[in-house]
């Protein structure tokens, strides 16, 4: 994910921040009609209908100036998208394209990465050195993580591993890894070494996935354009050899079903489809995903046989009457 331009700074918040009405009061800020409180379909029905039965959108609007590059869907039909104008998160019905503010965010604040747990709650890198857990079914803010200083730091995006919800920080060669769940627990700094080396004044790790196995993780980074397995015990970061392509140059959101990877590769405006060897140090490209609606997609999240990506639209202006969509592809 590519920086957004500085927000006006806000009060550094606290390590665990609650907050209860104020937050509650932001699910009256709708961008739509709220979604119906019908059942989610079953996988295998799910699966089906997004074949082309159901009608669902394959492509739905997100507010004027919404400022998006995270998103995030769990098992349900259910996609939240934030912004970075706000910080706010938008929940929309994948049914109807209709979108409703859950967290209607605040002066200061960013949201990009975005991972949903199965308990509902909902992991927001924050950019400004924080990280965010929201309530999805509620919209309430229950924890507010300082991970890093504001300055020269870029909290991007996130990925939930083991008893951790992992973060990358764009700009600084560090993991951070933050307990899941509403129990406290100490976060967890894992320096970046071994094949890593962190450039200056450029976006480094950007998005984030575990290896297949669970015992690792994937980072892409950005610049310039590499993928990297990182052991979870020493942060040791070993180079994936690419076979079938150079680099993966703009490198942003990632996405794995199994041993194939998704590598969302935004301002080139294709998802570059990898093969992963049994260790996760080799990656063969086997195919890419271009598609006309395309423009600079950050990263996708799955459904049923889709993937939903965010057109974040770098180069584009950047404004409170910038238009912005959601669109989906067949994998």
């Amino acid at each position: 994910m590519t920086p957004a331009p500085t927000p006006t700074p806000a009060p550094t918040p606290s390590r665990r921040t609650v907050l209860g009405g104020a937050a509650l009061a932001a699910l009256t800020l709708t961008a739509a009609a709220a979604p119906a409180a019908t059942a989610a379909p079953s996988p295998s029905d799910a699966a089906k209908s997004l074949t082309g039965e159901s009608g669902w959108p394959t492509e739905y609007s997100l507010p004027d100036g919404w400022l998006p590059e995270g998103i995030a869907i769990g098992s349900k039909p259910y996609a939240y998208q934030g912004s970075r104008a706000n910080g706010g998160i938008l929940r929309t019905d994948l049914r109807t394209g209709e979108g409703t503010v859950l967290y209607a965010g605040g002066t200061g604040q960013v949201s990009v990465g975005l991972k949903l747990d199965h308990d509902g709650l909902l992991y927001v890198a924050g950019s400004t050195g924080v990280a965010r857990v929201i309530d999805s079914r509620t919209g309430e803010l229950l924890t507010t993580h300082r991970l890093s200083p504001a300055a020269g730091h870029f909290i991007n995006d996130v990925t939930l591993l083991g008893d951790r919800a992992w973060f990358t920080d764009s700009r600084d060669a560090v993991l951070y890894g933050v307990p899941r769940g509403r129990t406290d627990g100490e976060i967890r700094a894992l320096p970046l070494i071994g094949d890593w080396v962190q450039l200056p004044d450029v976006n480094n790790a950007n998005g984030i996935v575990g290896t297949p196995d669970g015992r690792g993780l994937i980072v892409v980074k950005s610049t310039p354009g590499e993928l990297y397995n990182v052991n979870l015990r020493t942060g040791h970061a070993t180079r994936i050899t690419l076979v079938g392509a150079s680099d993966v140059v703009n490198g942003d959101g990632l996405y794995r079903i199994g041993r194939t990877l998704y590598v969302v590769q935004n301002r080139l405006n294709l998802i570059s489809v990898w093969s992963l060897d049994r260790t996760a140090t080799t990656a063969t490209l086997t195919r890419t995903i271009t598609d006309p609606r395309f423009d600079v997609p950050t990263t996708a999240a799955r459904y049923g046989d889709r993937l939903y990506l965010v057109n974040a639209r770098f180069t584009s202006p950047q404004l409170p009457e910038t238009t912005f969509t959601a669109v989906a592809v067949s994998i």
